[in-house]
Formats: structure tokens, sequence, C-alpha cells
């Protein structure tokens, strides 16, 4: 079969993950959950299996696949591509590798500031991620129009952070050292990564993704003096300059920022241009509903493990979390990924109660 490019995509049937985005009214509320397209599915696993990660993220076809698993046990309402945020540091000349038991590791990260005459300045995106661009195609055919398609990236000081550490880390003190010790530095790394990141996501729409997201990943490693600083500025920029990228061409598409405990920057992300601010479990519904005044949809933030109760008892989490939110400008979502050994039914059970109750709390308003 001829490969289909990015036009005549089948027509989008529920678009209720959309419209939540940017605050209409709708008959339930939309779910879908952070690494819904993960190792909890005995499918993917087995799709997965003696397959190099990033090899697999380079497979438009497997990438594609990866990401309708989950649609075909559950009724979410939305996807999102499988990919990785590390991609773009890849994009930049950087060498990543997932290491079995250990996770995603730079075998040369960045230590001082000189490191940075190592990267690409200029990245053509189209020849060093058009892998993603390809799957985000493929999968808008494929999706025949169940549900929205999103795209992601990471945010710039999150992969600044895996640059310098290379690889996950408890502290982060090799990173923040940079931020103490090296501000110019670090503030170039930001800007070069956020001319890549708004690239890159300008990339995805015009593949067919019909939201965004931007992972903040490491936005508690920071306080607020330094999330003023070295993230939020960065995080602000790459909504503008895409939304103003978007507004020559006639495109609105909705765009999301989660900073994962980054609960102190509430009030600064309702106000940096994007239309929905996602939230880990450690925020109180109702609060981020005042401090976040109505100007955004929210999305999450059921805590993931509470998908290890018994079913009738995330019934009762879902139910009291609605109230919390209310049924208008949300978008149900956990407030971090699923984990590995979680219980597809379980997953079953949360995306069932979403739908459920927010129906007939919508019924009786």
């Amino acid at each position: 079969t001829e490969v289909k490019g990015p036009a005549n995509f089948p027509q989008l049937q529920n678009d209720t993950f959309l419209r939540a985005a940017r605050g209409e009214e709708t008959e339930h509320v939309p779910v879908w959950c952070m690494r819904q397209a993960g190792r909890y599915l005995p499918e993917f696993r087995e799709s997965r299996a003696g397959k190099d990660f990033f090899e697999t993220c380079q497979t438009p076809a497997a990438c594609c696949e990866l990401t309708l698993q989950p649609l075909r046990r559950f009724p979410f309402d939305a996807a999102i591509i499988f990919s990785d945020i590390l991609v773009v540091p890849q994009a930049m000349g950087m060498d990543v590798q997932m290491v079995a038991g250990k996770g995603p590791t730079f075998p040369e990260p960045l230590k001082e500031p000189e490191d940075l005459q190592r990267l690409r300045v200029k990245v053509d995106v189209g020849k060093e991620l058009g892998y993603v661009f390809k799957a985000i195609t493929l999968t808008r055919h494929k999706i025949e129009g169940k549900v929205p398609l999103i795209g992601f990236t990471g945010a710039p000081w999150t992969l600044m952070s895996y640059m310098i550490e290379g690889g996950g880390s408890n502290t982060h003190s090799k990173a923040k050292r940079w931020l103490y010790r090296h501000p110019e530095a670090s503030h170039m790394l930001l800007r070069m990564l956020t001319d890549v990141i708004v690239e890159y996501l300008l990339g995805q729409v015009a593949a067919g993704a019909q939201a965004l997201q931007v992972f903040e990943s490491h936005a508690g490693i920071l306080g607020p003096v330094e999330f003023k600083e070295f993230a939020l500025p960065y995080l602000r920029d790459i909504a503008r300059r895409v939304k103003d990228k978007l507004k020559e061409a006639g495109q609105d598409v909705p765009m999301i920022v989660f900073a994962k405990d980054g609960h102190y920057a509430l009030e600064d992300l309702s106000q940096s241009h994007y239309e929905v601010v996602g939230l880990d479990w450690t925020i109180d519904p109702q609060s981020a509903r005042e401090r976040t005044g109505g100007k955004v949809s929210l999305q999450g933030n059921m805590d993931p493990c509470a998908l290890y109760a018994p079913k009738e008892r995330i019934s009762d989490i879902v139910k009291k979390m609605l109230e919390g939110f209310g049924t208008r400008a949300y978008i149900a979502n956990l407030g971090h990924g699923l984990y590995p050994d979680m219980d597809p039914e379980s997953v079953g059970a949360f995306v069932e109660a979403v739908h459920t109750h927010s129906r007939q709390m919508i019924k009786q308003k």
C-alpha cells in the first residue's frame, strides 16, 4: 500500500478531548493516561521484546502499532504518539542508549561549558527527527479518526538535566551545579534546546498532531527562584513561538504544559500561553482551580498508585477527583505515568469510572 502523506486524514469522530482543552462543554470528561502505550500491556512487551528501544522509536510502523494498542482495549479519548523525550538531544548530536535495568544513558554527558561545542547548533529536524513525523502521519491515518493524536516533547530544563547528568538522578546536582556556576552557559544551552523544540513541535503539527504536550518532568528539582529563571521563560517562549507560527498558517492546536512537582509555579504556568496545565497527584484539585483562576483547562491528576486499589475503590477515588475539579475545562488523567506492574483491568476501571461519573454529573447540572 502507498504511504499516505499528511493530508486527507480520516474525519475526527470524537473531539471531546480537544473541546475540553479549549474549555468548551462536553458530554463526558475526556480521559487518557500518560504512558498508556507501555509495559503494563502484555502486547506492548511482546512487540518490544528483543528490540532496541531507540530503534523502535525510529521505526514509524512500530510506533504506530504501540500507540494504537491501548485504544483497542480502552475507550480513551486521546492517543499520544509513542516516542521518547530524549530524541531531541540525539538530534543535537548526543549519543543516548537505553540500558536494561538502568534506563536512558548518555555515555558522554556534558561536563563543562566548552562541551556545548560538541552540539549541533542548527538542527535540521526534518532530517534528524523525520521518523517521528512519519510515525505521526501514519498513526493519524491508522487511528481512523477515532480520537485525536497528541504529539509531545521534553522541556528545555528537563532535557538539559539529562544531558548533563547522563541519565536519571535523585539530586540532579550535576545539572544544578551548572545553573549556579555557569548561568550564561546554562541559558545558552536552554536557548539551543528551545529552538530545536519549537521546530520539532511545528513539524509534529505539520505531520498531523492535533494537540501538543510539553513535559517538564524535572520541575520539582528546582525551587521557585530557579524555575522562574531557567524553566518558565523557555516554556513560555515555546508556547508563544509555536502559536505565532501556527496562527500564520491559520491553525490552532491546544498545548498542554506538565511540570511535575512544580506546584509552586501553578499561577505562572496558568499564564504561559498553554490552554491546559497538567497536574501531578500532589496538588489538591479545588485549590488548583482557585489558583489558576479559570484561565486554563486542567489535566490530571489521580495518583497512579491508586490503580493498585480494588476496582470499586478506584471508582470512588475518581468520583472524588471529578467533584474536586468539576466537569468543565477538565481532562482526566493520572498525576504521572502508568507503572509496568499495573493491571490493565484497573486502567479499564479508571477510564470507565471517569466516563460514567462525569456523564451523571453533567446530566444533573
